[in-house]
C-alpha cells in the first residue's frame, strides 16, 4: 500500500509535533533545580515554575544541609522577597526576609515570625531528590 505525498506530509507533520511535545513536556510535573552539593548551607537559588501555564518565580534554600523551596512571594503583599537578585537571608543568615516590608520567615517552615503577616506561611514547593539531582514539583494551584 502506498500513500500520496500529501498524506505522508500530514503523517510526518503530526509525528514531528508529537516528538517535540514528548521532548519538552514534563509529564511528571517536576523540574530540575539543582544538584545536591551545588548549594552551600546558607545559600539560595531561584528558578521558574509554571503552574497553570503562568511563570512563577521560586527559590531553593540550603538551611543547615537540608533543602527547602518556596514560591518567591511575600505573604503580606504578593511581591518578590529578595532585596537583591537571589538574596533572601537576613544579614546574620538565620532567616528569610522580605526586602519590601521586613516580614521575617523561618527557612525550615516558611512561617512568618515577625512583620505584617505574622503567623502566615510562604507557599512551599515540594522537592524530590533523585540521585544527585534535586527536582521541584510544580504546584497545581497557587495560594492567594
Amino acid at each position: 500500500m502506498t500513500c500520496s505525498s500529501a498524506a505522508r506530509r500530514e503523517i510526518c507533520s503530526k509525528w514531528r509535533t508529537y516528538r517535540v511535545e514528548a521532548k519538552t513536556k514534563n509529564t511528571n510535573g517536576r523540574k530540575f533545580v539543582a544538584r545536591v552539593n551545588e548549594l552551600d548551607p546558607g545559600t539560595t537559588k531561584k528558578f521558574i515554575l509554571k503552574p497553570g501555564g503562568n511563570a512563577v518565580e521560586a527559590f531553593i534554600v540550603n538551611c543547615g544541609g537540608t533543602h527547602y523551596a518556596y514560591l518567591n512571594r511575600c505573604r503580606h503583599i504578593a511581591l518578590t522577597l529578595d532585596w537583591v537578585d537571589n538574596r533572601f537571608f537576613t544579614e546574620d543568615g538565620r532567616y528569610i526576609i522580605c526586602a519590601n516590608h521586613g516580614a521575617t520567615y523561618e527557612p525550615k517552615t516558611g512561617e512568618c515570625i515577625w512583620g505584617p503577616c505574622l503567623g502566615a506561611f510562604l507557599q512551599p514547593v515540594v522537592l524530590e531528590v533523585a540521585g544527585e539531582k534535586i527536582y521541584a514539583v510544580c504546584p497545581e494551584t497557587l495560594d492567594d
